[in-house]
């Protein structure tokens, strides 16, 4: 189950060959109802001021999510190139702009910094976008994502990226989260913890219970976290009720990651309609089924990522 099983949608991964870094592009070339909510007090972002209901552009032809930290949101150029060379965006005049969203991660830490997502990055991930199941774990922006750093990185997992949908009734509901947390991830279902803060004496710490037992951090970087991503549904919605299915989204986030939406982090969920099932449907009730796959994508992410040296993932777990 993936994101690309909302019509009128693509997803192109960019995975760097010489670092673990990357950037995805979810492209919506025909135009889709966006919107976006910024939870995390440390966000790297672009055009997410004109999501706004109230503003005046209503669609957007791309979403991009990228590593790299501030650097990486030159990614989104590369896709705006990618958008223009074949005539998409939105009509001024004579022209057409390609309406691009961007957020990105910090993945500086792993590996050599100097190596960043740029816009041939994005470009190339425009190139490589089709409806095709989205690949997962290290890749795209997901390569360099890693999670249970708030005892600092030496004692970090391998995170990722994930997808996950849901069909009911006619209109499918999708989502794709690279998760790079400061907090740990946890299974709501079964309450077991699936990556987060290893302990010095093996095993996973558990986060917020050594927090409520008096272990507590000494030294954090603020913004060199972050968990980005889009949900998505064929349904048709407006700009507002896109708002809100967008806010309803990081209820995903909070089911999985502990903790979120933290100084440290920059979470951000951007949401899309691309109105291509021609049926509408209940907010609220689409607002439930985007948790609801967001939370699953952030599941899919961790079991898909594989470690990298230092870095042990899930599936290194006994």
């Amino acid at each position: 189950m993936s994101i690309t099983r909302v019509a009128g949608l693509k997803v192109g991964h960019f995975t760097h060959p010489q670092r673990a870094t990357g950037c995805t592009v979810v492209l919506c070339e025909a135009g889709a109802v966006a919107g976006v909510d910024v939870r995390g007090a440390a966000p790297g972002t672009r055009e997410c001021e004109l999501l706004a209901p109230s503003n005046t552009v209503q669609q957007v032809h791309a979403i991009v999510l990228s590593g790299g930290s501030a650097f990486g949101l030159d990614a989104a150029s590369g896709v705006m190139r990618w958008l223009d060379e074949r005539g998409h965006g939105l009509a001024v005049g004579t022209a057409r702009v390609p309406i691009v969203p961007a957020a990105v991660l910090f993945d500086l830490w792993v590996g050599d910094g100097r190596i960043r997502p740029d816009a041939a990055a994005g470009y190339a991930a425009c190139e490589a976008a089709s409806t095709a199941t989205s690949d997962q774990g290290n890749v795209g922006a997901g390569s360099g994502a890693t999670v249970g750093k708030l005892f600092g990185p030496q004692w970090a997992m391998k995170g990722g990226i994930g997808t996950a949908s849901v069909t009911v009734h006619g209109i499918t509901v999708g989502a794709l989260v690279a998760v790079n947390a400061v907090g740990d991830v946890r299974d709501p279902a079964s309450g077991r913890l699936l990556a987060g803060a290893r302990s010095p004496q093996g095993g996973l710490r558990d986060t917020l219970a050594a927090l409520q037992a008096g272990e507590w951090p000494t030294a954090l970087l603020a913004g060199a976290n972050t968990t980005i991503g889009v949900v998505a549904t064929d349904a048709v919605m407006s700009k507002v009720q896109m708002q809100r299915i967008a806010t309803m989204a990081h209820d995903g986030l909070a089911r999985t990651i502990a903790p979120v939406h933290t100084g440290f982090d920059g979470d951000v969920m951007f949401s899309l309609a691309t109105g291509a099932a021609g049926k509408t449907v209940e907010p609220s009730v689409l607002g439930s089924l985007a948790a609801e796959v967001t939370a699953q994508a952030v599941l899919n992410a961790i079991r898909a990522a594989t470690g990298l040296p230092g870095l042990p993932a899930h599936q290194d777990l006994p």
